[in-house]
């Protein structure tokens, strides 16, 4: 009789893995009384590390197996480390493993491992990549179970045990049903579901062959076998994964091996490239790059709509002495008055934005819909552009293609002095910045005599600016504006709202002097932007076939300017000559 040198649990059910799979009963019941090599710790790169073989018995609690070392002088050497107990651990290395969620329901276990230690107690899956097993998982399964050795009497014991528990699986399979049998003594309506399930079984099998699967046939080309239970509604899986638990090992014998390349190949990963997953975008879309848009909404939400784009304003100036009511003297002429009529046209003009995408980046990026987020970019740069040009001009050149005609769109900062007040902050250019901010604040206060407009306005001024207000301090120290709110109250103001493209701003005023813009100060209820058809903007696409790409090109066409005298004030500071 064969005598075997120690016994031990290759592998336990029902116990969780560190990376969240359940190995489940009878995951491996195709290897009961099979026998596989005994190797030293998974490696097959030498005949040396083929230390015996090992019978596999499949019983409720796991996989059980008992295990004989060979002659060679590697054998002999384990079996001193394993009498000693200086190596008490197993791992199996199995392939061709299905998933039923977290468990494993399948696999076909290949040999079986001496190990100094199993990875964490009762079993876990360390999963390996491996090429050739026409994408089958692969797993090393470690436990964390002692070795039993045999000693003679015990042995004996145990080869009865096993011999008796083979005779009654031969005895009891000569006394069993045939499947014809079995299968006769079901109805017709039962018969009728078995049918289906065939069928669907085949109908599984036959995709997987065209996805590249070959051996889910059979020599006469039927199937082998049923890849899973045609009512469970859970998927089963056979997926190639490198789970957490796989780079705690790798990297825990990267020592033990000598170098993490080492052992990363130890552990039969071939490609590298699984250890450094892609990286994952933090927002479903790219972000943008720009200024602060906040104000660009409180611009477009205040001005007021008209739905016609040609704007005529008509006023009476009856600020003449001539305009005054006059006392009567008896027996003298009376005066007439003359009105001094005053009025404008505005007509509308367009504006656009045009882009472009090759049309084979659009076919390409499938993170997102790049066409939407390109239209979302194209229609938040034409509101800007509108709410720049109508409070200080778009900046461009006159000479420029692009320049937004400053007659159609009529920017409040250089409006005619009828409608904008030219207020001038009594500052030197060399003036510190403090005295610069309690000049502005100033001359805010005092150009408020002769503003016309509606209600209560906006102070629409710089970052810089606020800054400087809000840093201004009393004799003792004390910082006299500790809030915008409070500043906004002492320039009469409503709000203030920051404008980055006001920056830096300059103009030749008519003394032919350098003046820099600090402010502006208007309720845009004033400032009427007249659309045709309700103020549509429109958004076309086409298709340029010379050089494949997707055109873009959104526009609105309007007009724009302040509807009352007197309604707006520029705050400007002198720069020089």
């Amino acid at each position: 009789m064969k005598k075997y040198d120690f016994s031990g649990w290759a592998t336990k059910n029902d116990l969780r893995c560190s990376d969240g799979r359940v190995i489940r009963r009878d995951a491996f019941k195709e290897n009961d009384g099979q026998t596989v090599p005994l190797v030293w710790n998974h490696r097959y790169n030498s005949p040396e590390n083929v230390l015996g073989h090992a019978l596999l018995q499949n019983r409720e609690e796991g996989v059980y197996t008992y295990c004989k070392f060979n002659d060679s002088e590697s054998g002999k050497n384990a079996k001193l480390l394993v009498d000693h107990g200086d190596v008490s651990a197993l791992s199996i290395y199995a392939n061709k493993l299905q998933h039923q969620g977290p468990n494993v329901i399948h696999g076909d276990i290949k040999e079986v491992s001496l190990v100094l230690a199993g990875a964490n107690p009762g079993a876990s899956i360390q999963s390996v990549i491996r090429h050739g097993e026409e994408s089958n998982e692969e797993a090393m399964i470690y436990t964390g179970e002692e070795l039993f050795l045999f000693h003679s009497d015990e042995l004996e014991e145990e080869e009865a045990e096993l011999k008796s528990k083979k005779d009654n699986k031969e005895t009891k399979s000569e006394d069993e049903e045939t499947v014809a049998d079995v299968f006769n003594t079901l109805s017709e309506k039962q018969k009728n579901v078995v049918y289906a399930m065939i069928g669907m079984a085949l109908e599984n099998g036959n995709e997987e062959e065209s996805n590249g699967s070959k051996d889910t046939k059979d020599s006469k080309g039927g199937n082998k076998e049923m890849k899973h239970n045609v009512f469970d509604k859970e998927d089963i899986s056979d997926m190639e994964v490198l789970s957490h638990s796989d780079m705690e090992a790798i990297i825990a014998d990267a020592k033990r091996y000598g170098s993490l390349k080492d052992s990363v190949l130890a552990h039969g990963i071939e490609q590298i490239d699984y250890l450094f997953p892609d990286a994952k975008n933090v927002t479903d879309t790219p972000q943008f790059i720009q200024r602060d848009m906040g104000w660009v909404q409180k611009v477009m939400g205040a001005v007021h709509h008209t739905p016609f784009s040609r704007i005529k304003s008509i006023f009476a100036d009856i600020t003449e002495e001539d305009a005054r009511a006059k006392g009567y003297i008896k027996g003298k002429q009376k005066k007439d008055e003359v009105f001094s009529l005053l009025k404008r046209t505005t007509t509308p003009t367009t504006i656009y934005k045009k882009q472009k995408l090759d049309r084979d980046d659009v076919i390409d990026i499938t993170d997102f819909d790049v066409v939407a987020w390109l239209k979302s970019e194209m229609r938040m740069m034409l509101d800007e552009e509108i709410a720049r040009a109508l409070l200080v001009s778009d900046g461009r050149s006159s000479s420029s293609d692009d320049k937004i005609n400053e007659q159609n769109i009529r920017p409040i900062w250089t409006d005619a002095d009828l409608y904008t007040i030219k207020a001038l902050v009594a500052a030197d250019k060399s003036a510190s910045a403090d005295v610069k901010a309690k000049a502005f604040i100033r001359a805010a206060i005092k150009a408020r005599k002769d503003y016309k407009g509606s209600g209560e306005p906006t102070l629409y001024t710089t970052e810089d600016v606020l800054t400087d207000c809000l840093l201004i301090e009393d004799t003792t120290g004390r910082v006299i504006y500790d809030s915008a709110a409070k500043l906004a109250t002492t320039l009469r103001v409503k709000e203030i709202v920051t404008v980055p493209v006001m920056e830096n701003l300059n103009r030749t005023d008519e003394q032919n002097g350098k003046v820099g813009l600090m402010g502006i100060i208007v309720n845009l209820a004033d400032y009427n932007i007249g659309a045709d058809k309700g103020g549509a903007v429109n958004m076309f696409d086409d298709f340029d076939i010379d050089y494949n790409a997707q055109k873009y090109l959104i526009e609105t066409r309007c007009s724009g300017a302040l509807t009352k005298p007197y309604s707006a004030i520029a705050l400007e500071v002198k720069l020089g000559e």
